[in-house]
């Protein structure tokens, strides 16, 4: 085993991949401002919604969308580490309908602690997602810091009438859901030296998954609202895209689907810290009904997930125009089945049924 292969990456980081995400709670206080701001027409997208990127309206029919995100490891594999974060910050632009144009790299290193060989892998597994994205890695900024960190930012573009933001549902909407969820779940169970192998391919099979389908979808006008689950959890993008189109929603919970062995680390409490820091911030607004496990979904629903898939608010007689597409795009039969319904917001946002 080299000298390498024997460092631990997620020893050296106090949180791992979107669980290092800011609580809700938390966020929303610091993003509070009393200073008035200047007024840009052509942002077509910023601070005003929750939304997954900046969108800038360039003039002539089309937009530039700009994000940025990064995180500390969530493997142990500095390749590895390098491809996942890639993914994840790329998904940002295929959740606004766009096509990624290029990537610049956010890297954060402890030289002291951490060989710079290892920093050059995880370089080198950005660089190998941007390929395969079709985009390049085009450059970067990097610091010495305590913890390692890493990740993109990307800029796309979108036609004007492509874009698809995560605040437009309709009442009556079809949710989709293009990846199964339990990513914390798995990742806090190889952190803790849980997982089974076999577990750790899936689990690095889905997180480095590119959410290329979006750019499809961006094409598609009953296709109404779209963001990417990763950080807050899937209670908690729901929330934001319910609040946002002032709807609530129905989850049917078994129609969900969860990456194989959730089950049996949940018995072993592998649940990330994020992941009650998330419910806390959210369950006021849901409704469990008779016939829902919610010892089992309190730790699911607001699982952080990083590059977790693709949620999809579709018109009801289009859900087979985009399953079509998720299939072609080589989603499992997972992605195809909807899991609930956007509604009339109620008295709870979200209400969860069997």
């Amino acid at each position: 085993m080299s000298e390498q292969e024997a460092i631990k990456l997620t020893a050296f980081a106090s949180g791992a991949g979107c669980g290092c995400k800011i609580a809700p709670a938390v966020l929303e206080e610091i993003l509070q401002s009393k200073t008035a701001t200047t007024t840009f027409p052509a942002l077509l997208v910023g601070n005003s919604s929750k939304d997954d990127a900046a969108v800038y309206d360039l003039g002539n029919g089309d937009c530039l969308i700009s994000t940025t995100d990064f995180f500390m490891p969530i493997v142990d594999d500095a390749f590895d580490f390098g491809r996942i974060a890639a993914a994840n910050a790329i998904s940002d632009v295929y959740a606004m309908g766009g096509k990624p144009l290029m990537a610049i790299a956010v890297l954060g290193w402890p030289t002291q602690k951490l060989p710079a060989a290892m920093a050059a892998q995880v370089l080198e597994g950005g660089r190998a997602v941007c390929e395969a994205a079709g985009i390049p890695l085009a450059g970067g900024h990097s610091i010495d810091s305590p913890e390692p960190f890493f990740g993109l930012a990307v800029n796309g573009l979108v036609a004007k009438a492509n874009i698809k933001q995560n605040n437009k549902a309709h009442e009556g909407d079809v949710l989709l859901l293009t990846k199964s969820l339990g990513i914390g779940i798995l990742s806090t169970a190889q952190k803790r030296g849980l997982l089974q192998t076999a577990h750790y391919d899936l689990l690095l099979h889905t997180i480095t998954q590119l959410n290329h389908v979006g750019t499809a979808l961006g094409k598609m006008e009953a296709v109404h609202a779209m963001t990417d689950v990763t950080g807050f959890g899937l209670l908690g993008h729901l929330i934001e895209m319910c609040e946002g189109s002032n709807l609530g929603a129905t989850i049917q919970y078994n129609q969900l689907s969860v990456l194989e062995g959730v089950a049996s680390y949940l018995q072993q409490n592998a649940v990330p810290d994020a992941t009650y820091r998330n419910w806390n911030a959210y369950s006021t607004q849901v409704k469990f009904e008779p016939g829902v496990n919610v010892m089992e979904a309190f730790k699911l629903l607001p699982d952080p997930q990083t590059n977790g898939g693709l949620l999809i608010a579709v018109a009801p007689d289009a859900v087979a125009q985009v399953q079509e597409a998720l299939s072609a795009h080589g989603l499992s039969a997972a992605a195809l089945q909807p899991i609930g319904v956007l509604t009339t917001a109620g008295e709870k946002r979200i209400v969860v049924q069997p």
